[in-house]
């Protein structure tokens, strides 16, 4: 009887070959890494500039690409102010960094990530149910300050608590919020209600 393992079964070849998958995974890995940096930066391609917070944004199928996907069209300026590209970013910043203190993926979804309780944000400056844009700032400004007194519940019965947020927090979310919907997402959400063309 032969007691020979094959080289193919032993230990000494598995252990070799998963170090030599290890290590190639592993440059894998930073490569991707490397290419994907650039793309998801503010300032590329799918990823607008901060100052993307003074153009109108918009939301339309492509036919091409069949999908939805981010419009950015004129000016329209945020809270009537034009900011430069640090004062964008330094507000967009701010508002992240809000969202995230308040631990507001514990309830909603941010570009995939979070919780399914709440609405996704992703979209949320494109919600049809904030009205024309100068509306939509005042209604979403009262909502972050007081979100039961100024509830839109649409019959689902959960209502965000209130987090204390003032005037210039609430400001620093809506400016995350618009610039957010201004990144491609390549149409994520997919069931999100598509905002009617303001005239």
């Amino acid at each position: 009887m032969n007691n020979e393992i094959p080289w193919w079964a032993s230990e000494t070849f598995w252990k070799k070959t998963a170090i030599w998958v290890t290590g190639f995974m592993f440059v894998v890995l930073v490569i991707l890494t490397l290419d994907t940096i650039p793309q998801i930066t503010a300032g590329s391609e799918r990823v607008p500039a901060y100052s993307v917070i003074n153009k109108h944004i918009g939301y339309e199928f492509n036919d091409e690409r069949n999908m939805q996907v981010p419009v950015i069209g004129d000016e329209a300026l945020l809270f009537g102010k034009k900011f430069n590209e640090e004062e964008a970013e330094a507000l967009v910043s701010h508002g992240k960094k809000i969202t995230q203190g308040r631990n507001c993926m514990g309830c909603h979804t941010l570009l995939g990530n979070g919780s399914y309780f709440a609405p996704d944000l992703t979209k949320a400056w494109l919600d049809p149910g904030w009205s024309s844009e100068p509306e939509r700032e005042a209604l979403m400004i009262a909502f972050l300050m007081d979100p039961i007194e100024n509830a839109r519940l649409f019959g689902s019965g959960r209502v965000m608590p209130n987090l204390h947020i003032s005037e210039e927090e609430a400001k620093a979310v809506i400016a995350f919020l618009k610039w957010m919907s201004s990144i491609d997402t390549n149409g994520f959400p997919y069931n999100f209600t598509v905002i009617d063309k303001e005239s």
